[in-house]
């Protein structure tokens, strides 16, 4: 049984004489989160409008919870859920009267859509709220009604494009908890996001996109690993036990003041077990060992060229 709840294959998107979308590739299992990080114009929102049947492709496959987007993009409808980049809620109804306007949209009828509309209320926080007017909320309120209207019809994947941006911290782990939740319920999460360290938290599997083209794709870990800059940093208690190391392991980058020895490696265990142990041969014990890697930024900026300052794409 294939486990994946969105395979795309060669996808190709442009405008004109312009191309978006160069035949992009990849695939997302099911219950996961995946993030697609790219620049300003690398194409992130066009993949979410055509895999959310909302543009038409130009060319390649894909298949959304086992339909295929070209010829069962009712069956996608209807088994996905959109949060766009601004929330979509009316100002002029309460939080409560929002999801109750979804519901019946979705026919949902009686102790059924009371039932949805009191759970999502009571999940998200937002029971004290539920009648006030949805103009009263704070942004990261705004952003919570919003997520909970997307889910009344319980989708299996979820498409969150740059959800927490303009939020406060607070707001924005809030919302990541909630993320975090809806996967250990089995929904799918394809989200794009401007916050680099949003995507380090969340996503299981992160997909670079640049000039329409995934450049690159795996883990946080997997990425970063891929950038040079990978270091142990051991730190001493004696400017003496810093000098001896210093002598005994080979590349290392002496730091007197803060009592430290940079010594560059990827952190693996092969790696970090052979350099304690030459530590260990020369009776030199270090106070702190810690394995530093390169951070998305490092990572974004060395695959796209670009900073990591990028609005809506």
């Amino acid at each position: 049984m294939n486990s994946a709840a969105i395979t795309v294959t060669g996808l190709r998107k442009a405008y004109g004489d312009k191309t978006v979308l160069d035949g992009i590739d990849f695939s997302i299992e099911a219950g996961s989160i995946f993030s697609l990080l790219g620049p300003n114009g690398a194409g992130k929102t066009t993949t979410v409008n055509v895999l959310t049947t909302l543009l038409t492709a130009d060319g390649g496959t894909a298949r959304v919870a086992g339909h295929d987007l070209a010829t069962e993009p009712e069956a996608v409808r209807a088994a996905i859920g959109v949060t766009g980049q601004f929330a979509a809620v009316d100002d002029l109804l309460t939080g409560a009267e929002n999801l109750e306007l979804m519901a019946d949209i979705h026919r949902l009828r009686g102790a059924e859509r009371k039932r949805v509309v009191g759970g999502l209320l009571e999940r998200f926080g937002l029971v004290e709220s539920a009648h006030k007017r949805a103009a009263t909320y704070s942004g990261g309120m705004r952003r919570k009604l919003d997520l909970a209207m997307t889910l009344v019809t319980k989708p299996q994947i979820v498409f969150l494009d740059e959800p927490t941006t303009g939020l406060d911290p607070r707001s924005r782990r809030s919302l990541w908890e909630i993320v975090r939740e809806l996967t250990s319920d089995g929904v799918t999460i394809f989200l794009t996001t401007q916050y680099l360290e949003e995507a380090d938290q969340l996503a299981d599997r992160i997909a670079v996109l640049d000039q329409g083209r995934i450049v690159a794709e795996g883990t946080a870990a997997d990425l970063k690993r891929q950038i040079p800059g990978s270091h142990i940093r051991l730190r001493f208690d004696h400017v003496a036990d810093l000098a001896a190391a210093a002598e005994v392991v080979p590349g290392g980058t002496r730091d007197d003041e803060a009592l430290t020895l940079r010594v560059p490696g990827d952190g693996d265990t092969k790696f970090l077990r052979g350099l304690l142990n030459r530590l260990d041969e020369y009776s030199v014990e270090a106070a702190e060992v810690s394995v530093h890697t390169p951070d998305l930024d490092d990572v974004f900026l060395a695959l796209t060229g670009h900073a990591t300052t990028e609005a809506n794409a």
